[in-house]
């Protein structure tokens, strides 16, 4: 699990109080795209994971936002609110990072234990 190519797929949501979201996703795996993340846009559509990552920045960014870390297993660690330019506290057992507008993902049941799913569009799989 968790080796992805850049590229765009789905984010499927499992809330802990039952249902399914699901949302456009953007993925970043390589070096250049996580590091460009969110940067210089005004909005995004969806949401975007960084992996791998263990932290990130809002250094640069326009916008507040979401900022969700996952387990290797795809299980959310923590949620937190970021301002633009903030620096993030690496999670020891963060694998990766789900980026999404300020509120978003409250409304998606993305929280603590939580877990989330892939689903890759092609080009993006795992290679």
């Amino acid at each position: 699990m968790g080796r992805w190519r850049d590229g765009r797929g789905e984010l499927a949501v499992h809330g802990l109080r039952g249902g399914l979201v699901t949302v456009p996703l953007e993925i970043a795996a390589s070096y250049r795209a996580r590091t460009k993340g969110l940067l210089g846009r005004d909005a995004v559509d969806g949401a975007m994971l960084l992996s791998p990552a263990g932290s990130v920045h809002t250094f640069g960014m326009r916008m507040p936002i979401d900022v969700a870390y996952l387990d290797r297993d795809l299980t959310v660690i923590a949620v937190r609110t970021m301002r633009p330019g903030r620096l993030g506290l690496p999670r020891p057992r963060s694998r990766h990072v789900l980026e999404a507008a300020a509120g978003a993902m409250a409304g998606w049941g993305v929280e603590a234990g939580a877990r989330v799913r892939v689903e890759a569009g092609p080009g993006a799989e795992a290679g």
